[in-house]
């Protein structure tokens, strides 16, 4: 901890001292450094997550601190310009956690109850061929799983599944980094398009459009690597099947506001198409798949997802239903401000919150109800409710005050001007190419901060403001930043090391990433290319 806090005191150092230049430096030189005063709040962050390797839980507030003195400094941040913004952030910050923390304490209160383990045995038994069965798990199966949980449970789950399957550790974590990344953004019950949506000002019905279309070919492409990496490709045409199907599942929940099912549900609809392409593949009439005996552990887990899914489309789809919980409104107004640099934010008159048909209220629900079911099938074996709760809270605490840091972060540079400095900067350089790049962005902030949430927060405000200054529609951009952010989680070292960990191969991270880099760039490359031909 003492070497944390030196460190933070080194890096809020570094944005004084450069303030501190500018009084001796001419015009020009001024605006360089103005630039890099507006960017140092990330950069700060970037740097010390990449080389100093300092989790999202503590780089967030270092940066979110040197945020404040660069604003203070140098963009003329006022008292009132600050707490408008924070408000904003933290309120923000509540709405995203209102769905993280009830959808990872309905995981494990699912997984303490052996019913995620009970799923693979299932999988295993239905899906007789090899083939099929290894893309099935690291591609399909991991993304549902980035449905239900997301932060990494994917590739901490899945991975040593795959080794009890005799994949190599090193290939089984690759395989999983890959093969889930493109659900990313819809995943965790729709928490990271919940947070994009909230940080930007791109119609949400058209950001799902085109983030949905970007995701489905980065579907194909994740599940085309999949299948190489396990010397498989003669299995493409159930690759391309399968991918159309999860594409076109996650854009019908995308585009009819039910994000926090699309990663779900595609996912399933993958597994289940795997379950039914398999027959074909399966030559052995004696080997062919056979259903498993429903368990108390298997029912549990598809009664709880089950039943989630069933109630999130019937308030979705039922109106009356879905007016009546809207009912309840909770409404907070905020002014407008301006810096003492002249940078206005307009003031938001009615930002309006509907806490009955918020997803983090459904799935509360769901999980109480689960852990009752399960407490009187006694499927848990010395474990209670405050166990399970601890056990969330120790694995998401991290996460949470990283994500609370980063919007606050995110919220107090848009509001200084800073934000919009660096989007003019961005903008001059590339100019009509800037739609190649921003995949690649997007990537940058998920390999840095280890999360296409924080990516988003930190980026995609950025990224919006460009697109406006380049004339180009906002949401395909933003769909890019997304994108991109969703593919960063085959690189994003932070994940990686937790594969590693669970596979026992603990400092080998370095070799997953020499597997998933070269990937990550590649297809990055194509979904730059496709956002360039999406905007011309």
């Amino acid at each position: 901890m003492a070497l944390i806090v030196r460190r933070m005191l080194f890096f809020i150092s570094l944005p004084l001292a450069i303030i501190l230049l500018m009084n001796s430096y001419t015009h020009n030189h001024l605006v360089v450094l103005q630039y890099l005063l507006a960017a140092a709040p990330i950069l700060i962050v970037l740097t010390c997550m990449i080389v100093f390797r300092i989790g999202g839980q503590y780089a967030g507030p270092i940066g979110l601190l040197a945020g404040i003195l660069v604003a203070y400094q140098a963009f003329g941040l006022t008292s009132e310009v600050f707490w408008v913004s924070q408000g904003k952030g933290f309120l923000l910050s509540l709405y995203v956690l209102a769905v993280f923390c009830p959808a990872l304490l309905l995981y494990n209160t699912v997984n303490q109850a052996n019913g995620i383990q009970s799923i693979v045995l299932a999988l295993e038994g239905l899906i007789t061929d090899r083939g099929i069965l290894l893309i099935i798990v690291a591609w399909a199966f991991s993304s549902m799983l980035e449905g239900l949980a997301g932060f990494g449970v994917p590739v901490a789950i899945i991975s040593p599944i795959l080794v009890g399957l005799g994949v190599p550790p090193v290939l089984a974590v690759a395989s999983v980094a890959i093969g889930h990344a493109w659900s990313v953004t819809f995943g965790d019950m729709g928490v990271i398009f919940q947070t994009l949506i909230s940080v930007v000002k791109a119609n949400p019905h058209d950001l799902a459009f085109y983030a949905a279309v970007l995701l489905g070919i980065a579907c194909l492409l994740c599940g085309m690597v999949v299948a190489h990496l396990y010397k498989r490709l003669d299995r493409w045409p159930a690759v391309v099947i399968l991918s159309l199907v999860m594409a076109f599942v996650q854009y019908i929940f995308a585009v009819n506001q039910i994000p926090a099912l699309a990663g779900l549900i595609a996912g399933l609809s993958g597994v289940l198409g795997g379950i039914a392409l398999s027959w074909f593949y399966t030559k052995d009439v004696q080997n062919k798949p056979a259903w498993p005996s429903l368990t108390m552990p298997l029912k549990s887990a598809l009664l709880s997802y089950g039943g989630l899914t069933l109630l999130m489309i019937l308030i979705t789809v039922i109106k009356p239903l879905n007016q009546q919980l809207g009912n309840m409104i909770w409404s907070v107004a905020f002014p407008e401000v301006k810096t003492l640099g002249g940078f206005v934010t307009a003031a938001v008159l009615k930002q309006t919150y509907r806490p009955l048909l918020h997803p983090g209220t459904s799935i509360l629900l769901v999980t109480v109800i689960s852990y009752l079911y399960n407490q009187r099938s006694h499927l848990y074996e010395r474990v209670n409710f405050l166990k399970i709760i601890s056990i969330t809270w120790k694995s998401s605490w991290p996460a949470m005050l990283g994500i609370l840091s980063m919007v606050g972060l995110s919220a107090l540079m848009d509001h200084a001007g800073m934000t919009f400095q660096l989007a003019e900067l961005f903008s001059s350089i590339f100019k009509s190419t800037f739609p190649l790049v921003s995949t690649y962005i997007g990537m940058l902030g998920a390999f840095a901060t280890g999360s296409n949430n924080n990516s988003n927060v930190l980026f995609g405000p950025l990224q919006e403001s460009i697109a406006i200054l380049l004339n180009i529609t906002p949401a395909i951009i933003i769909a890019a930043q997304t994108t991109g952010g969703s593919l960063g989680s085959m690189i994003a070292p932070a994940k990686i090391i937790v594969g590693c960990s669970t596979v026992g191969i603990q400092g080998q991270d370095g070799d997953v990433l020499r597997i998933t880099i070269p990937y990550g760039l590649l297809i990055g490359l194509v979904m730059g290319v496709v956002t360039l031909v999406m905007i011309r």
